[in-house]
């Protein structure tokens, strides 16, 4: 039996299809929105839809940005010759609220995951060895401390090793399966400052 008219409650199953919105949530924000003036539920769908057409990837860095290079890349302060390697742009975004990193980044859109069926191919490792043909003096892996990043972080180090360029790995001040979008910046730090040698 549907409780509400057809329109709130295809609002209500359009938002619970978002990662981490539960029904209830869902519904919390449908009825949010519908008593929402106009103008300001405009300005959300309008956001939403430039979002969606306008957002693409770093041609360098594969972070998600709506020009050809993001602003990391583009910043002329910013020490090209260093690469951190993040799983995804919340990571990047979690490094960057430390302010204390300089360099630039790669994001590689996942981890290897064979039991999920994500092999090297499905992220973007090619991207990132084209990248070090040029002027690279260290790359520094900060993928997640799970089983995945772990074994991506090994992998990318064995890619990398041959080509004589520094390899390092974020410090275990990031606890085993945490996430970095979720850690403190103040251990963000520590665990970039304490990197180590791979």
């Amino acid at each position: 039996m549907d409780y509400y008219s057809s329109q709130i409650s295809r609002l209500i199953d359009q938002l619970s299809a978002l990662p981490g919105i539960g029904s209830k949530t869902a519904q919390r924000l449908a009825f949010h929105i519908v008593n929402m003036p106009v103008e300001q539920a405009e300005a959300l769908s309008g956001a939403i839809i430039d979002a969606k057409k306008n957002v693409r990837y770093c041609k360098q860095c594969f972070t998600m940005t709506d020009a050809s290079l993001c602003p990391i890349c583009s910043n002329p302060k910013r020490d090209q010759r260093t690469i951190m390697v993040v799983e995804n742009t919340r990571d990047l975004a979690a490094y960057e609220k430390t302010g204390k990193y300089e360099g630039v980044y790669h994001v590689l859109h996942g981890a290897i995951s064979p039991m999920l069926g994500i092999g090297p191919s499905d992220i973007r490792l090619k991207e990132l060895m084209q990248r070090l043909q040029g002027e690279v003096d260290e790359v520094i892996i900060a993928t997640n401390s799970s089983l995945e990043g772990e074994t991506t972080a090994m992998y990318i180090s064995k890619l990398i090793k041959p080509t004589g360029i520094r390899v390092t790995r974020i410090a275990s001040g990031v606890p085993v399966g945490g996430d970095l979008e979720y850690i403190d910046e103040v251990t963000l730090l520590r665990a970039l400052e304490g990197r180590v040698e791979l």
